[in-house]
Formats: structure tokens, C-alpha cells, sequence
């Protein structure tokens, strides 16, 4: 993981705390005046649909009347709609939690939306008993949502309130950056010293203020037992923590993005221990004492430890005549990938039987991986199910065990002698091979080591041939056959795509896409059901544009890069591409009959930068009638650094530039 994506710190370095600023917020609840309209475009961002002015946040730990500690959080928030495309920013959700006996509440609660008519400012206030909803998303999750009254373009709208939670490992986090420019956004943390909490700072926009100031406070904790009451005094050093940004930008969707959230500057916390006067207990554990947990968990492992022997009747049958144990591997997985349907593929945790899984032939990622995982094991193929988070899930953090950011389960087997992933939560994904959305980097098998995997995209490489040959036929007519050969993944997508719309289908896009008019025969695809193997896609094909003076010919059809993938001039997060790739067309062609060449495009080869991980050839020539030709482009790793994408863009401008080209053929006098 990039060490300039997150920093992770369990002391404060000088990169969280290098100033001391009095410099307060710029806004207060009510005070808006006519001159805060004025502002119709804001500098930082012309084309904003709406500005977010301030946005400020305060936690506190304060004694409760439970025998603990709970954590209070005020929230102010001011923002000005410029015009309808911002509306959606007038919805506010917040999110409550619940263990099922405690639950966050929300108080204090303050909306108003202003508005200026014929030059005086006219308020609006939300109605908190009878606009405000409850929304229940999950046993331990709640959403409280209103939306601002009688917003119009110009509107301003601005917002309070104060949450309280029970759970100290429930320290609110702090987004510095969003969907839409913030010129002030601040957070304000006091932390005393018998809590520890590890910070957890991510985003490439350094603090505008940031400092550290310490102070002594009392704390009373009341705990009632029946009638009695009993009271507890305790003081402690407390640190005062100050952060503040200004002016900054939006952050907007990029090409080649796995998820926004990887890249928001934000800062959050992990309660890590209890210090004294408290009695010490560390609360993070390692990765291997959580994954023995995992593993005797009624919800996870513990389904892997029962006694499976009902098993036999469905493995048995399976592996009989195997010659080895790749091949039994290789037809539990099978089975289980063909005759099982995914309802959820964001899941950590197994809330059914395997019995039931298999009886209703249906389950979530976890169950359906869990299920393979008990099969192999059961027929003595070494096997454990690794968890991680999906690409559009978001990173995590290796350092620290925060179940809460997985969202996903896959199998590690070891068949001969080598480690191969699984997944068979996927129609059609071939034996040995996970989905796109499972190459994030960091992830855990589950056994017990708890041990580390780096499931990468740089690990991956999509190698793609096309061969073209044209000739002219006996009517003078240019006529030519295609073979192709795509990717591993774009192979799997073609089959997905077959299987939903038929071939017909394919072929018409085939037709859409060739950048000249023509007549399609002879098609065919192999491979179709052998989901292991990339496709091969062959067909003959007519040129059916009527032949002018002057023929202008571009060698690549539709297989080239007509548009830079990188339109943005600069760009503040990493590029993340699925994969590497290496694409390689070649034709063979006779001159078209009738007619000579006029010009030749130039060949180039070039090199995106001095370790050639980027590499573009563009060979073109003639001898006699014939003309042969060759374009590749390969890039050998997925994922780019933001100082590395200027280079970047501009080799992808080369291609495009490049790839555009074309021979001009000229009628013969």
C-alpha cells in the first residue's frame, strides 16, 4: 500500500501536528446576511453546483450514568446550493448504532434554509418532529433523514446537531473532502490519556492548521445498582487536537477508479487500549488470534470443523475415476460454481447451514466459498477460505484486524504443490482464476497464521492477439478474415455477454465498432465452454464502402484507441487499471486493385519511460503489392502513482495520435 495514500500513526509525527493557529471558523449558526448570496461562482471551483462553506465537527469522552464512558459528537455544517444540480446535498442522512440493548441517538437537532427575497433573508426551519425519518438498514445500523424545506437555486442551507454513542471504539470519523469544494472543514478531537486510539490518516491535501494543546480534566462516572447510586471521580491529562483544511477541491470521478473512498482525505480512529488509572487491556489483537477466532466462530469456521461426513453422497460421486488431485479439485469446484446461485456478493459472514446451502442451492459469496472450502477439506485437498475487500469496497488497513472493512470470502487450495485462488460465486469463472473486483492488494487467509496475501492487479496480465488478412477477390473486391484472441477477462465478459443477449447480438456490435461498413460470414467463437481458456474469435468479412479516387485506410479498423482514456490535465489520486495489459494486431494486405500507394503512415517504437513499462510499436510497410503491418501496445503494471500520470496520459496521447492514421491509396492513371 502507498505510503502516501495513508499514514498510520500510534504516535503523533510531525506530519499530524507542524502548527499552532488561532485562526478560527468563518461561519456561526444563524448569522447569514444578505452579502453571503452574493457570491454567484466561487473560485475554487467555477463549475460547482454547490459549495460547502464550512463544515465542522467536535467529539468529546465524557462520564456516563452507566458505570463508563461515552463519546459525544457536534456536527455543523453550512452550505450554498448555486444552482438545481446541487439540491441533493439538502438530504442529510446520519447513521446510528445498535448492539441490540444500547443505541446512538441523535439530539439537539437544528436546519434551516435561507433564502433572499427582495433583498431581505428569509429563514425556513425544518420541522425535527415531523420531517425527520427512521430508516432500519441492518439489525445494528439505523438511518435518521430529513430534507431542508423550500430549497431554491441560491438557497442557503446550514445544519446542527449533537450524537451521543455508548461505544468508544466508535470514535466519528472526519471527511475533509467530498463531491462537491469545501472552503473550510475542520475537526475537533479531545482524547484522554487513560483511552488510546490509533489514527488512521488518509488523502494526499496536507492540514491548512494543525495542532495539539494538553489540559486537566475531572470525569464523573454514576453507576446505579438497584437504589443505590455509586459516583466516580477521575481525573486525567487530556490532548486536544485541532485539524482544519481549507479550500479544498471536490473530488471527482476519474477513469480507471476503483472507488472514490480510497482517496478522500479523511482521519479515522481505532480504539486500541485502556491506560491507566484504568486497568490496562490491549484491544487490538493480532491477525492470528482473529483468525482462530474466525475459525471457531458458529458464523464462519466452525462450519468447516463440524462433522461433515453427510458430505460423502455429494463429494464421492464427484471424484470417482480422478486421476489426481487437481482433477478432484477441479470437479468440486465445478459442481459447486454450476449449481449454485450467488445472492449477495458482499459478504463476510454465514447466516445459513452448509445443509441449508445445499438444499436451497443458493447463498451469499460467504456461503457459497464456505461450502467449497468444507468439500475440498472433506477429500483431504488443503483449503482455506481468505477474506478481503472488493475494489469498489475500498482499501484496507493491513496493520489491524477491522473485520468491518472486509466484505468478501474466496478459497486458497493447494493442489501439486501449488497455491490456486477460488472462486465459485461466478458462472463461467474458470478453475484457478478470481474476479476483477478481487484484486485490491491486501488480504488475509484464514487459518491459523492469520497470514498476509497480496492479491494485486499489478499480478495481472491481459495478453490479447488480433490477425487480419486482406485481399482482393476476383470481382476486385476487398475481402479479408479476422482472428482474434482476447484476454482472460474480456474473454469472460464475452461470455457473459453471449449468454444474456446470443451471438447475434456480438456480431452486430462486431459490425457497429469496425470503423468502416462491411458484411460478416463464417463467424464463429471456440472455447465458449471452456471456461479455463481465453476465446477465439474468427470471421470473414466484405468492405462494402464504394471505392473513390482517393481511399483513405486506417489498418487498425475498430481495434484501435480512438480517445485517450486520461482526458483529465491533472489528476490528485493513483490511476487504478484492473490489469496490465499487452495487445498485439498484425495485417497482412494487398493494395487494393486499381490503385497504388500514396502515402505511408511512419513507423514508430517508443518507450513510456526509461524501465520500458510502457512500450508502443507501430511497424508499417510495403513490398510489391503487399503491405504488412503491426501495432502493440503493452503496459506491465495496473496501477500508476498521481506524479506518474502526466507520462501517462501523454503516452496514451502518442497512440491515439498515432493509431490514427492512415494509407492513402490513390486510383491508378
Amino acid at each position: 500500500m502507498s505510503s502516501k495514500r495513508i499514514i498510520l500513526t500510534l504516535v503523533f509525527s510531525i506530519s499530524l501536528f507542524y502548527g499552532y493557529s488561532q485562526e478560527k471558523a468563518p461561519v456561526k449558526f444563524g448569522s447569514v446576511s444578505e452579502k453571503d448570496f452574493a457570491t454567484k461562482v466561487y473560485s475554487l471551483d467555477s463549475n460547482a453546483s454547490a459549495v460547502v462553506i464550512a463544515d465542522i465537527g467536535t467529539s468529546t469522552i465524557e462520564g456516563n450514568n452507566k458505570g463508563w464512558f461515552s463519546l459525544q459528537f457536534k456536527h455543523y455544517k453550512r452550505v450554498h446550493i448555486l444552482n438545481k444540480n446541487g439540491f441533493d446535498i439538502a438530504n442529510v442522512s446520519v447513521s446510528l448504532y445498535s448492539d441490540g440493548t444500547d443505541e446512538e441517538s441523535l439530539d439537539k437537532l437544528k436546519a434551516v434554509t435561507y433564502n433572499l427575497e427582495n433583498g431581505k433573508v428569509v429563514e425556513t426551519k425544518l420541522d425535527v418532529k415531523e420531517a425527520v425519518f427512521k430508516d432500519k438498514i441492518s439489525k445494528e445500523w439505523v438511518v435518521k433523514k430529513f430534507t431542508f424545506p423550500n430549497v431554491k437555486e441560491g438557497s442557503i442551507i446550514e445544519y446542527e446537531y449533537t450524537k451521543k454513542s455508548d461505544f468508544l471504539n466508535n470514535l466519528e470519523s472526519w471527511e475533509y473532502q467530498g463531491s462537491y469544494p469545501r472552503l473550510w472543514s475542520e475537526y475537533n478531537v479531545s482524547i484522554p490519556d487513560f483511552l488510546g486510539y490509533v489514527f488512521l490518516r488518509q488523502g494526499y491535501k496536507n492540514y491548512d492548521f494543525s495542532d495539539r494543546k494538553s489540559r486537566h480534566e475531572s470525569y464523573t462516572v454514576l453507576n446505579t445498582l438497584g437504589y443505590n447510586t455509586e459516583r466516580y471521580q477521575l481525573s486525567s491529562n487530556v490532548s486536544d487536537y485541532r485539524w482544519v483544511m481549507k479550500n479544498v477541491p471536490a473530488l471527482k470521478e476519474e477513469s480507471f477508479t476503483s472507488t472514490l473512498q480510497n482517496h478522500i482525505s479523511k482521519i479515522e480512529f481505532q480504539l486500541a487500549e485502556y491506560r491507566s488509572p484504568l486497568t490496562y487491556r490491549n484491544l487490538i489483537e493480532s491477525w492470528a488470534k482473529v483468525a482462530g477466532k474466525m475459525l471457531a466462530s458458529e458464523s464462519f469456521g466452525e462450519k468447516l470443523s463440524k462433522d461433515n461426513g453427510w458430505l460423502d453422497d455429494i463429494t464421492r460421486p464427484l471424484v470417482a475415476g480422478a486421476k489426481d488431485m487437481r482433477e478432484k479439485a477441479f470437479r468440486i469446484y465445478n459442481y459447486v460454481r454450476d449449481n449454485f446461485t450467488c445472492t449477495d456478493h458482499s459478504d463476510l459472514w454465514a447466516a445459513q447451514t452448509l445443509k441449508n446451502i445445499v438444499k436451497s442451492k443458493n447463498g451469499t459469496v460467504s456461503e457459497i466459498n464456505l461450502l467449497l472450502t468444507a468439500m475440498l477439506k472433506h477429500e483431504n485437498i488443503p483449503a482455506s477460505p481468505i477474506i478481503l475487500s472488493t475494489r469498489a469496497n475500498g482499501k484496507t488497513y493491513e496493520m489491524y484486524p477491522l473485520l468491518s472493512q472486509y466484505n468478501y470470502v474466496a478459497v486458497r487450495a493447494t493442489v501439486d504443490n501449488q497455491n490456486v485462488f477460488l472462486d465459485a460465486s461466478e458462472p463461467r469463472l474458470g478453475f484457478g482464476h478470481l474476479p476483477i473486483r478481487c484484486y485490491n492488494g491486501h488480504a488475509r487467509i484464514i487459518d491459523e497464521t492469520g497470514y498476509a496475501l497480496d492479491i494485486s492487479s499489478d499480478t495481472l496480465m491481459e495478453v490479447k492477439n488480433t490477425s487480419v488478412f486482406l485481399i482482393n477477390d476476383e470481382k476486385s473486391n476487398i475481402v479479408g478474415s479476422m482472428t482474434q484472441m482476447p484476454g482472460y477477462y474480456e474473454s469472460l465478459g464475452l461470455r457473459d455477454r453471449v449468454k444474456e443477449k446470443g451471438q447475434e447480438e456480438l456480431v452486430k456490435s462486431i459490425k457497429k465498432d469496425f470503423g468502416q461498413e462491411i458484411s460478416i460470414a463464417n463467424f464463429k467463437i471456440d472455447s465458449l465452454e471452456k471456461y479455463e481458456d481465453n476465446l477465439t474469435i474468427r470471421y470473414d468479412f466484405d468492405l462494402l464502402e464504394e471505392k473513390e479516387d482517393i481511399l483513405y485506410f486506417n489498418p487498425l479498423f475498430g481495434e484501435g484507441y480512438k480517445e485517450n482514456p486520461f482526458k483529465a490535465a491533472e489528476r490528485s489520486y493513483p490511476v487504478e487499471m484492473p490489469y496490465g495489459f499487452d495487445e498485439t494486431y498484425t495485417l497482412q494486405m494487398e493494395v487494393p486493385a486499381g490503385y497504388v500507394v500514396d502515402e505511408l503512415p511512419k513507423p514508430m517504437v517508443v518507450k513510456m519511460n526509461e524501465a520500458g513499462e510502457g512500450f508502443f510499436e507501430y511497424r508499417i510497410s510495403q513490398s510489391g503489392s503487399g503491405i504488412s503491418f503491426r501495432s502493440r501496445v503493452r503496459l506491465a503494471r495496473a496501477y500508476f502513482q498521481p506524479d506518474e500520470y502526466e507520462m501517462l496520459r501523454e503516452f496514451f496521447n502518442l497512440i491515439v495520435k498515432k493509431q490514427a492514421e492512415q494509407i492513402v491509396f490513390k486510383k491508378k492513371k
